[in-house]
């Protein structure tokens, strides 16, 4: 896509984001929002995937795992509109029989899922397993790709996993840190200040940049920038800054949106904030 239909893309994942909370009045929109620009340049840009048949195994493809389960909605969203399931499948979110959990699991069998990720914290394992299994298959031109919440790192096994793809020299993984200083209880710094994650991550012998994650050029340049250190020996983690809430006035900057569904003036307001050309919602 060009950079403006990744824009339009972006404001229409948002849309199904609000409308897909708002729904079931249940749900997790903050981070949700926050994610959205990411998510989709890299289904829609930058990774190498086939969206029909899904194979669950991954081979010779660019590969994801989201780790920060609770951010479906945007997950969901995206995958549908990159043509892994029917878009109208979205309206199904987190209601009886729905293959659309709350957090996504793989007794669904919904396409794209590879991973259920309710409980935080083990993404970046499993994406490190993937890696490895990728070198160990010989690939060269496959890339994996995690993405994690900051709060989510104060779960001690990020950093076993940090170690192991370090140590076997994972340069085919990248991680992308959600960088939104939100968790569930208030500001990270409050709950448990997990600063300074550069310093951390490059003592665990990862190569470390920046990013800034609500602006679609810069995701592009950043996503780039990391893809061109992946073959030189260390993975890759990428500090994506965010702002949880993005593009919705009302949700911006706060904890409070998490986890909350908007009411019905609420979700209108959103609405039209998120206004996108010829949109096309479910």
């Amino acid at each position: 896509m060009e950079l403006q239909q990744l824009q339009q893309m972006a404001a229409q994942v948002r849309r199904d984001i609000v409308r897909m909370v708002h729904g079931v009045q249940s749900g997790h929109p903050g981070g949700s929002l926050g994610c959205t620009d990411f998510l989709v340049a890299l289904y829609f840009d930058v990774m190498k995937h086939t969206p029909v048949p899904f194979d669950m195994d991954g081979k010779g493809q660019d590969m994801f795992f989201l780790s920060n389960g609770h951010i479906s909605p945007v997950f969901y969203s995206v995958l549908a509109r990159s043509g892994y399931f029917p878009v109208a499948e979205l309206s199904t979110f987190r209601k009886l029989n729905t293959r659309l959990q709350g957090h996504p699991t793989t007794h669904e069998h919904l396409p794209g899922v590879r991973i259920a990720s309710g409980s935080l914290g083990q993404g970046l394992s499993v994406a490190s397993g993937a890696a490895l299994g990728k070198k160990m298959n010989k690939e060269t031109d496959t890339t994996v790709f995690a993405l994690l919440g900051d709060g989510e790192l104060e779960e001690g096994q990020n950093w076993e996993a940090a170690m192991f793809a370090a140590h076997h020299k994972l340069d085919n993984l990248i991680a992308t840190i959600d960088v939104n200083g939100q968790q569930i209880d208030g500001p990270t710094h409050l709950v448990m200040n997990i600063t300074p994650l550069r310093e951390k991550f490059e003592a665990f012998g990862w190569e470390v940049l920046d990013m800034q994650g609500n602006d679609m050029t810069a995701v592009l340049n950043g996503i780039a920038a990391a893809k061109s250190l992946c073959g030189k020996g260390k993975p890759v983690c990428i500090l994506m800054e965010t702002s949880m809430g993005k593009g919705v006035d009302f949700m911006e900057g706060t904890h409070e949106w998490h986890g909350i569904a908007p009411n019905d003036a609420q979700l209108e307001n959103a609405l039209g904030q998120l206004i996108t050309i010829g949109s096309e919602d479910y």
